[in-house]
């Protein structure tokens, strides 16, 4: 006997599943270059793109650091003409979005390549969003504003931790109001990233501790965000592990190889994770300190997260269980308030390690600027998938622990 069910002809007959839109996930995610070398692939991605004249954005370190020069020798390689904007600065402003479009469109480029930290690639895709629709950046903020087809999107990171290269945010920072503004939907995730583990190697030691922390906030948050899935969810964890074991040597022995390649796959993967699970409190508030401030983005959240972990767990407080072993805490049958209570501490004890401070108002912030920043992480987009509801007290209360 075959041991199958069906109509006595061999063939197997369909059965009735339960159907649960609720339950249906899509994930989206770039093609991905991954590895030692990997840059050497750029003239030819370029190339699949559609690109003749591309248009590459970065800014001076990553200039001086060599990275460029070999990136324009791949493209030209290939019989492409690029152009370069160079002047991008930490935590992107609209102008330098305004002023990079119009380099852009002087020059009748094509396909945009974004070489550099999150600043670089999220002035990338500001750019992108100007060249199929028109307009300032600023009337592109919330969820899934942009309407029109936009450049393709060619994203080289340099740094351990944004996720840019691969997430359907961008965020830039309102010049007016001082405040960043979260730009996101389907349309700016990239068409292409190429992640090659060398480019981490002339990072500062503070961006290097920076974004690391800002890779660790992405797997946490993506992880017990309301929108979390079990695609996501993988991706999450193996974020929060990977910083864990390579984090602190990257600091200690830069130049290993290892360790530097494991960074690299932990902000991939919580680029993947977030970007499809989206974020929480942590984000929200952090954006608006760095816009206040232009103050490093990872920095602010390795401050703000113990907070906001301890806040979140009094509603999921299961959640935490998994996020805590990952990170490598023995919480095995404890319960969720009592892990994430344990995550926490961990999480600021590795702030400790790589030499971030323990206070908002180490960077600046005081009791005068609370109430203004509570009210604009309101308008984050970050904040409508945090596992806890939140008003404008609630908020300002968790600045207040931070301080």
């Amino acid at each position: 006997m075959s041991g199958r069910s069906g109509n006595g002809a061999g063939v197997v007959t369909a059965t009735a599943w339960p159907t649960d839109s609720a339950a249906l996930v899509k994930f989206q995610a770039p093609e991905i270059l991954f590895g030692i070398g990997a840059l050497a692939e750029a003239g030819y991605a370029a190339r699949r793109l559609g690109a003749r004249r591309p248009f590459v954005l970065t800014d001076p370190g990553i200039v001086d650091a060599g990275w460029v020069r070999e990136l324009l020798q791949h493209l030209r390689d290939v019989g492409l003409s690029p152009v370069v904007c160079r002047d991008i600065t930490p935590n992107p402003k609209d102008v330098e979005v305004a002023a990079a479009y119009d380099l852009y469109r002087a020059n009748e480029c094509d396909v945009i390549v974004g070489i550099g930290g999150g600043s670089s690639m999220d002035a990338a895709k500001g750019v992108a969003v100007l060249a199929g629709n028109g307009g300032s950046i600023l009337d592109y903020r919330g969820v899934d504003q942009v309407h029109r087809e936009i450049p393709p999107l060619l994203m080289i990171p340099t740094t351990s931790g944004t996720g840019a290269d691969v997430s359907q945010f961008c965020i830039i920072t309102d010049t007016q109001r001082h405040m960043k503004v979260t730009i996101m939907g389907r349309a700016l995730v990239p068409d292409i990233s190429i992640t090659d583990p060398r480019l981490l190697t002339s990072m500062p030691e503070w961006l290097n501790a920076a974004t690391g922390l800002d890779a660790l906030t992405h797997g946490i948050e993506a992880f017990v965000s309301l929108a979390h899935n079990a695609l996501a969810d993988v991706h999450a964890l193996d974020a929060v592990g990977l910083v864990n074991r390579h984090l602190t040597r990257t600091m200690t022995e830069p130049d290993d190889h290892e360790a530097r390649t494991g960074m690299a796959q932990a902000s991939l993967a919580a680029g993947l994770a977030f970007t499809n699970a989206i974020l929480g409190a942590t984000h929200a508030m952090s954006h608006q300190v760095g816009g206040l401030l232009d103050a490093p983005h990872g920095v602010i959240n390795g401050i703000l997260l113990p907070h906001v972990i301890r806040y979140n767990a009094e509603s999921a407080p299961e959640r935490f269980v998994a996020v805590a072993r990952s990170a490598g805490l023995a919480v095995d049958g404890m319960p969720g308030a009592e892990a994430a209570e344990l995550l926490a501490a961990h999480v600021r004890q590795l702030a400790d390690e790589v030499g971030v401070p323990r206070s908002l108002r180490s960077l600046g912030i005081t009791e005068e600027h609370l109430t203004v920043l509570s009210q604009n992480s309101l308008e984050d987009a970050c904040l409508t998938t945090n596992p806890r509801a939140s008003d404008a007290h609630d908020i300002e209360r968790l600045f207040r622990a931070a301080l």
